[in-house]
């Protein structure tokens, strides 16, 4: 048998290869990711006539083009989570870390765990696609957060206090009552000029513009807001901008974010799962292709407690002679985008309170057993994880 540890950076890989009785075949030498470097190694390595088995960690989408070829070549690839290929270089006294040592590392795990070592196989294309809508996705979402700060930090100034009476609910910017009055207005030294009368009878054309409701009342609470708070930043020409471009890149990503979740949900539509995830409780148009798309083929999964495994929603077991832990907190070393989604059903199923549903029901439990919130919504993702598990391998049965 040949081990192969491929050590992957931006657009270079390190390349150590052993022979079955631990020789060194190869020392550390470099690759770049490009055809010529990549058909090289190949060849090299297949002119071996050995059984071949290759070791990479997962390095976002640096390791793409490299496992791509081996995939190819019909090589065999095990894709290692870089935090236990760590661990395992943790059992010397003295640290050092070197892209060499790293690929020597990897060939020497491949060698002693030879035969346990699971092989990459790509999943089915649409699993693909929709998880790399989903890292999009939530890049923009992310945008939006930062931005709906920002935009609340300039209000403080600007117009202390109109977020408790302006709500922006609604999941298209164009129609966002607090957006358009923020750009119409700018700060409340412009409400202050404009006089009562003018104001109320500008606000009543913007309200009935965006469909609002109740705008008399919100009119008069508003100027009365203005005429008594303090602003610390006017009409000036500097706040202005910035007040303009912060409203910019929030609507351009929503706007963004809401297409792309369209396309999510097109593609979702297609998987045979998507009926069986849409119709459990707390799960809705916007949740399910999110929770498909980063759970992915859940057939790759042994059971519903690896399942937990990969969401990081696990507490392992802790035991030393006679001490054994009761109380562990949840790993963490999983998908945090999962158990952000997970943790979005269970604010639903607080919401909606479905008294039928198994999984709403255990989150009472658990807080009725005096359970922080916290803890007994990550119980109940457990259980909703499992359910998820079992209901969806019942269509592959």
């Amino acid at each position: 048998m040949i081990a192969v540890g491929v050590d992957v950076s931006k657009s270079k890989s390190m390349v150590a290869i052993l022979s079955s009785d631990g020789e060194i075949v190869a020392e550390p030498f470099e690759v770049y990711h490009v055809n010529d470097s990549l058909d090289n190694l190949i060849t090299n390595l297949l002119s071996l006539n050995d059984d071949i088995k290759i070791v990479m960690e997962a390095t976002g989408h640096y390791h793409l083009p490299i496992l791509k070829k081996f995939l190819e070549a019909n090589l065999f690839v095990s894709v290692m989570n870089p935090y236990l290929m760590k661990k395992y270089g943790d059992n010397q006294i003295r640290k050092a870390k070197t892209d060499r040592k790293d690929a020597m590392r990897m060939a020497t795990y491949a060698l002693e765990k030879a035969y346990t070592l699971i092989p990459y196989t790509s999943l089915e294309q649409k699993y693909l696609d929709l998880k790399f809508l989903s890292r999009q996705y939530n890049q923009r979402i992310s945008t939006k957060v930062k931005n709906r700060v920002y935009l609340g930090n300039l209000l403080d100034e600007t117009m202390p206090g109109i977020e408790n009476i302006l709500m922006a609910k609604t999941t298209k910017p164009e129609n966002n009552m607090l957006y358009n009055f923020i750009n119409k207005y700018q700060s409340f030294d412009t409400i202050k000029k404009m006089g009562e009368k003018k104001f109320l009878n500008s606000y009543t054309k913007l309200a009935e513009k965006n469909g609002c409701r109740n705008y008399q009342m919100k009119a008069l609470k508003i100027y009365e807001l203005a005429t008594n708070s303090i602003t610390t930043r006017g009409t000036d020409t500097y706040t202005n901008i910035a007040i303009q471009q912060c409203l910019n890149v929030l609507i351009q990503a929503e706007i963004a974010a809401n297409e792309i979740l369209v396309q999510m949900q097109s593609l979702a539509q297609t998987l045979p799962e998507y009926p069986i995830v849409r119709g459990m409780c707390g799960v809705g148009d916007r949740l399910t292709p999110r929770l498909i798309a980063e759970i992915g083929d859940v057939r790759r999964f042994t059971s519903g407690k690896a399942l937990n495994a990969f969401a990081g929603n696990d507490a392992p077991p802790f035991q030393s002679g006679q001490f054994e832990s009761q109380n562990r907190h949840i790993s963490k070393r999983g998908a945090p985008s999962l158990r952000k989604a997970c943790y979005e059903v269970m604010q639903c199923l607080k919401m909606h309170k479905p008294q039928d549903d198994p999984v709403y029901l255990f989150m009472i439990k658990k807080e009725e057993e005096g359970k922080p919130l916290n803890v007994a919504k990550m119980a109940a993702i457990n259980k909703f994880l499992r359910i998820y598990y079992a209901r969806v391998m019942e269509l592959y049965k």
